[in-house]
């Protein structure tokens, strides 16, 4: 990610941050700033030993998830029917900008809905769809992945793993884009593993929820659908 977003993200959460009152979630907030800026003074280091060991501790954060608890509950959610319309939504990117679904009306996009940043399952499938994504971007199809973290957990977790496409914040109110699409884990607080298609129109063409929340989903299966919302038959 390139500094000048991670300094306008930290101007952001200076003006932010009074205006927060104190709870649990405002501290939670401050430990992902402190991630944030963790990994940012990490990459200014010069050469040497205090730079090989920041560069350990971002390889430590990186394979995090192969640790952290697993997530391996059933899912509890149906997802909306294919061929209704898509509810319209406006979340922030990871650097504040509201982005709605409007915005890419004659478009195909894929909403990955996930539980958490920096959880097992949603490490591998995000990654996956990383190093895919040329195969979306032939089929001429945007991928929004969207959770319940804020925008700076966003921010560090996309430039820890090279996240390249738009991660969205359902954060406040927490997760009501998620319950909108019908795939909100009200006991956890957080969604369900699901996959919507949206065509061009803003209509649903394919919708999926993960039979488990450490399910990813089939790759090929997805880019079908998105040739399919396009009218391409394979």
């Amino acid at each position: 990610m390139p500094d000048h977003v991670l300094t306008e993200l930290e101007r952001e959460f200076e003006r932010l941050a009074d205006e927060i009152p104190e709870s649990p979630t405002k501290q939670a907030i401050s430990v992902l700033h402190g991630i944030v800026m963790q990994v940012w003074r990490s990459s200014q280091v010069p050469s040497g030993s205090h730079a090989e060991q920041d560069g350990r501790a971002i390889d430590r954060l990186q394979d995090l998830f192969h640790t952290a608890p697993p997530m391996d509950q059933p899912a509890v959610s149906v997802p909306l029917e294919v061929g209704v319309e898509a509810p319209e939504f406006a979340l922030p990117d990871v650097a504040g900008k509201l982005v709605r679904l409007s915005d890419f009306r004659g478009t195909t996009v894929v909403l990955v809905f996930y539980p958490l940043d920096w959880s097992p399952g949603c490490s591998q499938q995000l990654d996956l769809y990383s190093q895919e994504l040329a195969e979306f971007s032939t089929r001429g199809a945007e991928v929004l992945g969207i959770s319940v973290d804020s925008v700076y957990s966003h921010g560090a977790w996309a430039a820890l793993r090279g996240i390249a496409f738009t991660l969205l914040a359902d954060f406040h109110p927490k997760g009501a884009v998620a319950q909108d699409y019908s795939v909100w884990r009200p006991d956890e607080g957080y969604s369900d593993r699901a996959l919507y298609v949206v065509d061009g129109d803003g209509v649903i063409r394919y919708a999926t929820v993960a039979p488990r929340l450490d399910f990813v989903p089939d790759l090929d299966e997805l880019l079908d659908a998105v040739d399919e919302a396009r009218g391409v038959r394979a």
